[in-house]
């Protein structure tokens, strides 16, 4: 028996959902590198790490020793540069995503060339030296050399000042930076979310990060589901 095309059922197709899954697939299995410098506000790389391995994410990791200084005096918390380990940073709810930790001068890791393929980089907290040596193409590091590298692959690269007040070097630094394409998001947190504690802060930021990676997330309300305001 033959079935004529309009007696066939129609299959409904949506190209612009399916173009979405797939563009969020590519992202997901794409690592991210994450540098930890020595600014206050250890505590947005604690949750940042913790949320990107709950999400099953690859993590490529550095810490500078100013780092591990800031680590300690923030945290309470004192991490082994030359021998990491991962559970020692993170808590007992980081996930099931995978951690690669690179030393800090360790120029033969794979995030010191372009040729890793990365779904972006996030320095957080990042230091004034930091942000100096980016702004000036100074790679006295891997983190710095890291960062570099995303800069000329025209990848995403997220910087998390925390100074205050700024120098005008600090302000010329972020503007260079922000000319060569890093993406400056200052540890500044909103308050129109709905705030209870100092944690839904640290989330306001690392959502921020998060919203900067295309990674998707239910940390914070968003503006508009708060409260309205009426005239």
């Amino acid at each position: 028996m033959l079935v004529s095309a309009r007696d066939r059922p129609v299959q409904e197709t949506f190209p612009a959902l399916e173009r979405e899954a797939e563009v969020r697939a590519e992202s997901k299995a794409k690592p991210i590198v994450m540098a930890i410098t020595g600014a206050s506000g250890a505590v947005y790389a604690r949750r940042l790490l913790e949320v990107l391995l709950q999400d099953d994410r690859e993590v490529h990791l550095a810490v500078s020793p100013s780092g591990r200084q800031v680590i300690q005096q923030e945290l309470q918390v004192d991490i082994d540069l030359d021998d990491f380990e991962p559970g020692v940073l993170t808590r007992e709810s980081a996930g099931e995503g995978s951690l690669h930790y690179h030393r800090y001068h360790d120029f033969m890791a794979p995030i010191a060339s372009g040729s890793h393929v990365t779904g972006g980089m996030v320095i957080c907290p990042c230091s004034g030296t930091t942000l100096s040596a980016i702004a000036n193409g100074a790679s006295n590091n891997l983190i710095q050399r890291a960062a570099e590298v995303h800069l000329k692959e025209r990848r995403k690269l997220i910087l998390v000042p925390r100074e205050t007040p700024l120098s005008l070097p600090h302000i010329e630094n972020m503007k260079r930076c922000h000319e060569a394409g890093a993406v400056i998001l200052p540890a500044m947190p909103g308050w129109y979310h709905g705030v209870e504690s100092v944690s839904d802060l640290i989330d306001f930021i690392v959502a921020r990060i998060l919203d900067q990676l295309g990674i998707e997330h239910e940390l914070i309300r968003r503006w508009g589901s708060v409260m309205t305001f009426d005239d």
